[in-house]
């Protein structure tokens, strides 16, 4: 494929710089660009790296004017580089149709223009709707939903009674639907609570790999349009997780915990059970969050804490020894001088 830099310009709807004419047949970063590909420069401190990359031309933020390069500036490079990215390198969906291996109930409705791989199991009332992708060992259980648009890498095991909206893609191990964790003791023994509600994902979601979504003890879990999970990130029964938010890798979610929209989670976040975190809220990597947490304001540490009140925490950890040491000499201090009052008050 080629696009001339003009046709790329008005796609992102940037401002170019330098021939409309030339031509690009391809993408890549600022190191790796060869001549006649685009790439693109989104932090100021890169920006030495124009002179140097052999890319015909470099996506720029408004505020750069003039370079060696063409240029075209865009309100968000970074954006504008995915856009073009994603013209040039994401192939249109070709349906390949139904692989004869594939178990389909006869009660399951399929849409049109499927692409179902090798050993694909799909069990009975399932709905499968227009140009969705399952791909080798995917496993649907019954009275399940697939919204249409939406890719199933291999070995997906979506559990019976789950709904999947459109455009959703779930990468390879996710376990949608599976049982919560629910026991309830009886004694010393622990019975389990039966696990029968379900999974409600919404349009426009993507889970990534061996990442676990449970099904509700009663009612539903839910993930609202637009969530972005990362790899091995463990959601429990009844959570609910707001629109937009993003959830990294290593993250676990107790059950009955509903997090607001816009939310994130960085890396290895812990959040207890039966809380709520409001809209807007940033928690950092390795945070453990044990309650609620208003809105619109950034959380770390374990306990989680306002990260401002976290920096001047973890900015005093490393005086603690030298704090005590100090402590310590007080108090000896102080000892000595009650023993010497201590000591004339006798004599008095």
């Amino acid at each position: 494929m080629k696009k001339k830099l003009s046709e790329l310009a008005e796609y992102v709807g940037g401002t170019l710089i330098g021939d409309g004419d030339a031509e690009i047949s391809g993408v890549a970063s600022i190191d790796d660009a060869r001549p006649g590909e685009i790439t693109f420069i989104a932090n100021p401190k890169y920006l030495r790296k124009l002179g140097e990359t052999s890319a015909s031309a470099v996506i720029v933020s408004k505020e750069v004017t003039t370079a060696d390069k063409f240029l075209i500036r865009a309100a968000n490079p970074h954006l504008a580089f995915v856009k073009i990215l994603t013209l040039f390198l994401v192939k249109p969906y070709q349906p390949k149709g139904i692989d004869p291996s594939a178990q389909i109930s006869p009660t399951a409705q399929l849409g049109k223009d499927l692409t179902i791989y090798p050993y694909v199991y799909i069990g009975d009332r399932c709905r499968i709707e227009d140009r969705v992708a399952l791909y080798p060992g995917v496993y649907v259980g019954g009275d399940s939903v697939i919204g249409e648009d939406s890719v199933l890498h291999p070995n997906v095991s979506v559990y019976s009674g789950s709904v999947i909206g459109k455009r959703v893609i779930l990468h390879s191990g996710v376990v949608i639907g599976a049982d919560g964790f629910g026991f309830v003791k009886e004694g010393k023994t622990n019975v389990k609570i039966p696990q029968v509600g379900r999974v409600i994902i919404e349009d426009d979601v993507e889970v990534g790999a061996n990442s676990t979504i449970d099904r509700a003890a009663l009612g539903q879990t839910i993930i609202r349009r637009g969530v972005k999970i990362d790899n091995l990130v463990q959601v429990a029964h009844n959570v609910e997780i707001g629109e937009d938010s993003i959830i990294v890798a290593q993250v676990g979610i107790a059950g009955s915990t509903k997090i607001g929209k816009n939310v994130i989670l960085a890396g290895q976040v812990g959040v207890g059970g039966h809380i709520e975190i409001g809209d807007n809220v940033q928690v950092g990597g390795q945070s453990g969050v044990g309650q609620s947490l208003p809105s619109n304001q950034a959380y770390s540490g374990n306990p989680a804490m306002p990260h401002r009140e976290w920096l001047r925490t973890v900015m005093t950890l490393p005086k603690l020894p030298g704090m005590r040491k100090i402590l310590t000499d007080i108090e000896t201090r102080l000892k000595k001088m009650e023993e010497a009052i201590s000591l004339k008050e006798k004599e008095k």
